[in-house]
């Protein structure tokens, strides 16, 4: 299934950002070529990085669940949960 992800910071999370960001860069490109993340980005609000945004695929639940068990900016509380969206989605296919 197809999700859009929509993932603020919490706030004063740009110092673990930066301490995540190597091992979350790391997991989305390993991520990216098995095809479960389609593609990746910053949100940026005056040019500041708040967050970020996702187009995943995954299979069942318990990949997503295993995935954001394991995502660094989850793990090290730079993604604000309580704003955190899953949205269920279907890309237009590639031509």
């Amino acid at each position: 299934m197809q999700y859009l992800v929509i993932a603020y910071d919490n706030e004063n999370a740009l110092e673990r950002r930066l301490e995540s960001r190597e091992a979350h860069i790391e997991g989305v490109k390993k991520l990216i070529s098995e095809g479960k993340i389609i593609n990746a980005g910053a949100l940026i609000e005056d040019d500041v990085m708040v967050g970020s945004t996702l187009y995943i695929n995954f299979e069942t639940d318990d990949e997503l669940d295993e995935w954001l068990e394991n995502e660094p900016y989850v793990k090290n509380n730079v993604w604000n949960m309580d704003e955190f969206q899953i949205v269920p989605m279907k890309m237009l296919p590639k031509q």
